[in-house]
């Protein structure tokens, strides 16, 4: 059964020494990045919204942690693989030193600018909407 969390911290202390290790460097980096995001736990993982709209989260899987960008595959750039079958793009990490802080920054700078609408993808019945 999953753990439920109260708050990011609390998520990530619940990790492995070595996941923790990543989830706290993420936290770090997105927090910087995102100063004014709204996080929070969101289904059951730490997501960064800006104004209601989900930009960036990421969560512990069976073997690695998944850094989800949900409108990474528009930004263009390399190391994000597909993920799923909107917009959203990933990349995973088993370690902490796998993460290339700036090529994460420059990931973040572009979650700001490229903004597909996943807030109201169900009022708009599975259609996105391109918001920035």
């Amino acid at each position: 059964m999953k753990a439920l969390f109260k708050d990011i911290s609390a998520y990530n202390r619940g990790q492995s020494k070595a996941d923790k290790a990543i989830c706290d460097r993420l936290r770090e980096e997105i927090g910087k990045a995102l100063p004014k995001a709204e996080s929070r736990i969101w289904h059951g993982s730490p997501v960064w919204f800006l104004e209601g709209n989900p930009i960036v989260g990421y969560h512990k899987l069976k073997d690695c942690v998944r850094l989800l960008f949900w409108s990474g595959q528009s930004f263009g750039e390399e190391g994000l693989a597909v993920e799923g079958t909107f917009k959203a793009a990933e990349a995973r990490y088993t370690e902490a030193g796998q993460i290339k802080a700036t090529l994460l920054r420059k990931w973040l700078a572009k979650s700001k600018k490229i903004q597909w609408d996943y807030k109201n993808l169900v009022r708009r019945k599975g259609v996105l909407e391109r918001l920035a």
